[in-house]
């Protein structure tokens, strides 16, 4: 296979720094797809008559939290337990201690996709009850949007050139020259392209729901997290394990932690399309 059609990927993650502040594009491409994302719940929230800017203003508050606490947990339990369990502090602030005990700035690295689903859910519940709308309606319509904002993240990952694939001989390989000269799986691209199609139908749907079936309380939550969770599953397969102890596991922690999603995902889907036909039928 010729190695120049692989694709040299050396970006530096730092924009640009100010002193000590470092502006860079994980930061600046996750903003922006939140902001996107904000944007377009903005526009369902008018259409569905639960506007207002109070509502707006707690669902950004809530949302971001949500997603930031659960998705730094997760990481902490689920990836990195042994270290973590003797460094508790280092969990809730951006520092590390060094080989000689100082602690340096590194930010709030490690966060998970499973816990930031987690703990997405369990914000918009309590945000449901402070603002008093229905639980399944602000639930359904986050579900539209989230594969959005999961893409957005993947992007970041690569500019980051973290969470890279396993080394392939296939002509559009990366090659994460700030990792080492092998060509990968561009894991990172794979799942930012699936998230981008599941938005794409999830959000087609919700626009011509009437011309496709009578859609019950949490259809587009269940479409959403079987379709993130499977294609996480299976891209599983090209990517490097994220923590050592998943080398001695057949199917690796990111997988193991896809498989309730996928069920209950499913579950919640075929249960609207059961409902729908009987009433159909009716």
């Amino acid at each position: 296979m010729n190695s120049l059609l692989y694709i040299n990927w050396d970006i530096d993650p730092v924009i640009f720094s100010i002193g000590p502040v470092k502006i860079q594009y994980y930061g600046l491409i996750f903003v922006t797809g939140l902001a996107l994302c904000y944007y377009i719940i903005c526009h369902i929230f008018k259409k569905e008559n639960i506007y207002t800017p109070d509502a707006m203003d707690k669902l950004f508050i809530y949302g971001v939290l949500g997603i930031f606490i659960g998705a730094r947990l997760g990481h902490c339990l689920f990836y990195d337990f042994e270290y973590f369990s003797s460094h508790i502090l280092e969990i809730f602030i951006p520092f590390r201690e060094n080989a000689e005990g100082v602690y340096e700035f590194i930010g709030y690295k490690g966060l998970a996709s499973h816990g930031g689903a987690i703990g997405l859910f369990l914000a918009m519940l309590l945000y449901s009850r402070k603002i008093h709308i229905p639980f399944s309606k602000i639930i359904d319509v986050i579900a539209i949007l989230a594969p959005l904002g999961g893409a957005f993240i993947r992007i970041s990952n690569l500019m980051n050139s973290e969470i890279i694939g396993r080394p392939t001989n296939l002509p559009w390989a990366f090659i994460f020259r700030q990792v080492d000269d092998l060509p990968r799986h561009p894991s990172q691209l794979y799942e930012s392209l699936c998230y981008f199609l599941i938005f794409l139908v999830g959000y087609l749907l919700y626009k011509y729901k009437s011309d496709v079936f009578k859609i019950g309380s949490y259809f587009y939550f269940g479409l959403c997290i079987f379709a993130i969770f499977i294609v996480r599953f299976l891209l599983e397969f090209t990517k490097e394990n994220q923590s050592y102890f998943e080398d001695s596991l057949f199917f690796n922690m990111g997988q193991l932690l896809s498989i309730p999603f996928i069920l209950v995902g499913a579950i919640l889907v075929i249960r609207n399309v059961l409902s729908a036909r009987k009433n159909g039928s009716k």
